[in-house]
């Protein structure tokens, strides 16, 4: 009796997931029929350009897909596209204490994305996407930066895939 019910389980579960459309553990639902994604280099065009950033960007949205997906990246016309530029890379004080000092700094990064479904046109969008993280105003950007850049891709990176593929 144990075994049929866990047999029963295993067939319930299997039929709901499989009625959603492919599902992986990493919460991506994509369509069975798409098997490919692209992903153009995202150009900075902020007014303060960080050099390595476009590239560091493009690079961490590639390896997110290609690690949380069974997509195929090719350099263009993916059944999912993804472009887009880099639009705003700023630093502003925050936290100014009573002598007119910072005690922190921002660094903020935005990027404009547009997604192209060409399976699905419902699901296209054209959005930015920002996220910041500070830093004491103490130390100099330049020992700060690469840090501040990685952790800030990797939530940007983030939600544009979660808009993409994570359809909750």
């Amino acid at each position: 009796m144990n075994n049929l019910l866990k047999i029963l389980s295993f067939l319930v579960l299997t039929t709901l997931l499989s009625a959603c459309g492919f599902y992986s553990f990493t919460g991506a639902s994509i369509s069975p029929d798409v098997k490919s994604i692209s992903i153009l280099q995202f150009p900075n065009n902020a007014p303060l350009v960080q050099p390595t950033l476009s590239q560091k960007f493009t690079l961490a949205l590639r390896d997110k897909f290609a690690s949380q997906t069974n997509l195929n990246i090719i350099k263009t016309n993916g059944d999912l596209n993804i472009e887009g530029e880099i639009s705003d890379y700023s630093v502003q004080a925050v936290a100014v204490q009573a002598n007119q000092q910072a005690a922190l700094n921002r660094l903020t990064i935005t990027v404009k994305v547009r997604f192209t479904n060409t399976k699905n046109n419902k699901q296209d969008f054209e959005s930015s996407f920002s996220r910041y993280r500070d830093y004491d105003s103490q130390k100099d950007l330049s020992s700060e930066e690469k840090d501040l850049i990685d952790q800030i891709n990797k939530e940007l990176v983030e939600d544009i895939f979660n808009k993409a593929v994570v359809n909750w």
